[in-house]
């Protein structure tokens, strides 16, 4: 990994929550949303996803797939992936880490995350592994698939759009931009929506900037949308109100980024 792009990964995490597995606030009116574990692959690594889909829908529709935070899959991107099924679509909640592979703390964290944002090639194959199972349930249309995560979670969302992979779209919220294998022109395929702290100070100016020339150079179809007086974790209650702390819930940023994320939605899957 580039030291600059690991450096800013590193001070990016150093914000994030150890609580930040609490469901968080209440998005979306969940009608008769049924859910279910899916066991799924990545080579010989067994990965244990999270669907979450309207029963009262009859069949294929979009899906999107939901990447967690650095604590690994959890109780709140399983919330997520029910929000998104109540909005008509499939949830399906990635396992980046692997089955069981849980951090119990903050040190266990970082060294989960910093493990895969140090081996991009192998963070892409294993969200492809995902996007590959989700693709292959029997209510999705396979055709119309994004991708979107939260802090970890969002910098995942942008490697598979890096990765030239055939989807619709990729959202991050509040997640770190640094990458050591920026998108090339014409390499990304997806449309990007970032949705961003103004005042997160481990994603400072010179990621936006970064960011700002490789989406320009790779001539993607994006748009950052930056939320003031917001740091980091501002889609989760569990960060708490502080912004001191670099990491805290802003109840504007959290109820209008989720507003984008629908528009943007329905935009790419029109």
């Amino acid at each position: 990994m580039h030291k600059l792009a690991a450096s800013a990964v590193v001070v990016a995490l150093a914000f994030v929550v150890a609580a930040a597995q609490q469901a968080g606030d209440v998005k979306e009116v969940y009608p008769v949303i049924q859910t279910a574990t899916v066991d799924y692959t990545d080579g010989e690594t067994a990965c244990e996803g999270f669907v979450a889909y309207d029963a009262n829908l009859k069949g294929r529709r979009p899906a999107i797939l939901i990447v967690h935070d650095w604590m690994g899959r959890g109780k709140f991107d399983e919330q997520r992936a029910r929000e998104v099924a109540a909005l008509g679509y499939v949830g399906f909640s990635v396992d980046v880490y692997g089955k069981g592979v849980r951090p119990k703390d903050r040190d266990d964290a970082r060294k989960n995350a910093m493990q895969w944002y140090g081996d991009r090639a192998a963070l892409r194959a294993r969200l492809k592994a995902a996007l590959a199972a989700c693709r292959d349930h029997e209510l999705v249309d396979p055709t119309r698939v994004a991708i979107m995560g939260y802090c970890f979670g969002g910098s995942c969302a942008l490697e598979l759009a890096r990765s030239g992979a055939e989807i619709a779209g990729a959202i991050s919220f509040h997640g770190a931009l640094a990458t050591d294998n920026p998108a090339k022109a014409g390499e990304i395929k997806a449309k990007v929506l970032i949705l961003h702290g103004a005042d997160d100070p481990g994603v400072g100016p010179d990621q936006v900037s970064a960011i700002w020339k490789e989406m320009t150079e790779a001539k993607a179809d994006w748009q950052l949308v930056a939320y003031g007086n917001a740091v980091h974790s501002f889609t989760n209650l569990a960060a708490g109100n502080d912004n001191s702390k670099g990491a805290a819930y802003n109840e504007s940023a959290d109820k209008r980024s989720w507003i984008a994320m629908k528009n943007f939605l329905a935009e790419v899957f029109a």
